[in-house]
C-alpha cells in the first residue's frame, strides 16, 4: 500500500520491533540505490518533509541523507510490501547516494540494461544550456528544434534501411542514433521520455 500519515500505523511496527528496513530505488531509473531503517518518527518526518530520513542505529537518532554531504534524497513515494514490515521508497537523488561517492551502495553489480536510457537522457538535459562547442549535443541544442527534427527524421529512414537490407549491426547503430537524436528533440520539445511512456501505458490499459 501507499503509505500516508494516516495510514502509516498500519505498518507491522511491533513485529519488527519499530524497526522496518526501507529500500530507497530511483524514482526515474528504477536504480536500487541504498539500505536504511525508519521508526515511525523518521518514517513520519520523511512524508512531511519530503526528504528521505533515515532511524541510525548506529548514532541512535533521526539522520536524513545529505545532511552533512548536501546528498540528499528527495522523496516522491513510500510504500509497503504485502506484510507490511518493509519500505520501498521512491526518490530523486540529489548527488551521488553512496557515502563513497558512488551513485548507489551496490556500485559493484550490474544493473538492468534500461537504466541507462535514463542516465542518458540526465546528460543530455545537462547538456541544454552548455556551450555549443562542449559538445555534440549542445550544437544540436543550439540550432533549434527544427534542425534536430530533421536528424530524426533522417535516423528513422536510415534505420528503415537497414532494417529493409537485414544489416543487423547497421540497423543496431541506426537505431541507437535515432533514440539518441528522439531524446535530444523531447528534451529541446521541454518532454522526457517519462511523457512517451505515460502514452504507450494509457494505450496497455485500454
Amino acid at each position: 500500500m501507499i503509505i500516508t500519515q494516516k495510514n502509516m500505523s498500519q505498518l507491522s511496527w511491533e513485529k519488527m520491533d519499530n524497526l522496518l528496513p526501507a529500500i530507497v530505488q530511483d524514482a526515474v531509473s528504477g536504480k536500487v540505490l541504498m539500505q536504511g531503517y525508519m521508526n515511525q518518527d523518521a518514517l513520519s518526518t520523511t512524508l512531511t518533509d519530503k526528504r528521505v530520513t533515515f532511524f541510525s542505529r548506529s548514532k541512535q537518532r533521526l539522520w536524513q541523507k545529505g545532511e552533512e554531504s548536501g546528498n540528499t534524497l528527495n522523496l516522491v513515494e513510500v510504500s509497503s510490501d504485502c506484510d507490511h514490515d518493509s519500505l520501498l521508497v521512491l526518490a530523486r537523488p540529489k548527488g551521488p547516494t553512496c557515502h563513497t561517492g558512488a551513485e548507489s551502495c551496490w556500485f559493484d553489480n550490474g544493473v538492468p540494461a534500461y537504466t541507462f536510457l535514463a542516465d542518458l537522457e540526465r546528460v543530455l538535459a545537462d547538456r541544454k544550456f552548455a556551450d555549443p562547442d562542449s559538445s555534440y549535443t549542445a550544437s544540436l541544442y543550439s540550432k533549434g528544434i527544427k534542425r534536430i527534427a530533421q536528424k530524426v527524421g533522417e535516423e528513422g529512414v536510415e534505420t528503415a534501411l537497414a532494417a529493409t537490407v537485414q544489416d543487423k549491426e547497421e540497423l543496431k547503430n541506426e537505431a541507437a542514433d535515432l533514440l539518441y537524436h528522439l531524446t535530444v528533440l523531447l528534451q529541446a520539445s521541454d518532454m522526457s521520455l517519462k511523457d512517451v511512456i505515460a502514452v504507450l501505458q494509457g494505450r496497455h490499459q485500454k
